[in-house]
């Protein structure tokens, strides 16, 4: 959804935009003020969490209360209920279940079992995505809003062809959206491994990628066995070789599809009038 001016787009009767790119940039901080402000609020994440893993999340959790004998009786009598309380802010019972592979005595997955997980997150990502113009629909004739931000995850880059107007993802967003790019600098790429090290987010890598860098970091560190890997470790070292990859990426799908901002840029906005301004101010840009 591209615009011949920024006045095409301010006076819209309706507005919906896709805010991407790296993890803790502050996409779900803006999509969270714009909620405050008569905004719907579509998370990705969210989405995923609950409509397309949530039964894979609690499962897991039930796995690991019967390994103990007090809650495995109280199980399979069904006199206890378990079950994800996933948020918009808080992910943890995704990334808890995506885990980290590696050592399985400090809290890592085998790499198969992390790999088979890895999967389950690609084909639900790609769902969520695709729901977008059935959300924005939704959010009008249940609810009244006519303003509408998809709040995605880092890893929206993965699952998608930049370069590919046909790619089914691209065209479902392209179709219903206007693309933003939050675009962060190396300073914000510090700071978010920094942050990450103390609240994992959920990790998607591609498979390609994954096996390349899991090998790399082996031969760097002088592991030889897969279930020696520290999963700490990994985590955050794969975090920012993951983010280093894909932020030309990012830029290519806004060259091609969209429009893009700077972080820095969001601290301007206060409301959902700012907001359309800065949209605006990124699509007179593009044309000059």
């Amino acid at each position: 959804m591209l615009f011949n001016s920024p006045e095409e787009f301010l006076s819209a009767p309706r507005h919906a935009v896709t805010v991407f790119g790296m993890a803790g940039v502050g996409k779900t901080w803006l999509a969270s003020l714009l909620r405050r402000h008569h905004w719907f609020h579509y998370s990705a994440d969210y989405r995923i969490g609950t409509r397309y893993m949530g039964e894979f999340i609690v499962d897991n959790f039930k796995a690991e209360a019967m390994k103990v004998p007090f809650l495995r009786d109280l199980l399979r009598t069904d006199s206890i209920r378990i079950e994800s309380n996933i948020t918009f802010a808080n992910l943890a019972p995704l990334s808890t279940y995506l885990g980290r592979p590696g050592d399985v005595r400090r809290g890592g997955l085998p790499l198969a079992e992390y790999q088979r997980r890895q999967e389950q997150h690609r084909v639900a990502e790609i769902a969520a995505l695709q729901d977008v113009p059935h959300f924005i629909a939704r959010a009008e004739q249940l609810y009244g809003y006519t303003d509408f931000i998809a709040d995605t995850g880092g890893s929206l880059i993965e699952v998608i062809d930049p370069d590919n107007a046909e790619d089914p993802v691209v065209k479902a967003l392209t179709g219903s959206t206007l693309l933003l790019y939050i675009r962060g600098t190396e300073k914000d790429a510090v700071e978010l491994v920094k942050r990450f090290r103390e609240s994992p987010k959920p990790m998607y890598y591609q498979p390609d990628f994954l096996a390349r860098k899991w090998a790399e970091f082996k031969a760097g560190n002088g592991v030889a066995n897969d279930a020696d890997v520290d999963p700490d470790a990994f985590g955050a070292w794969g975090f920012e070789a993951l983010l280093h990859d894909r932020l030309p990426r990012y830029q290519k799908l806004a060259d091609n599809f969209g429009y893009a901002v700077d972080a820095a840029d969001l601290a301007t906005v206060r409301d959902g009038d700012e907001f359309l301004d800065l949209v605006a101010n990124a699509i007179g840009r593009r044309m000059r």
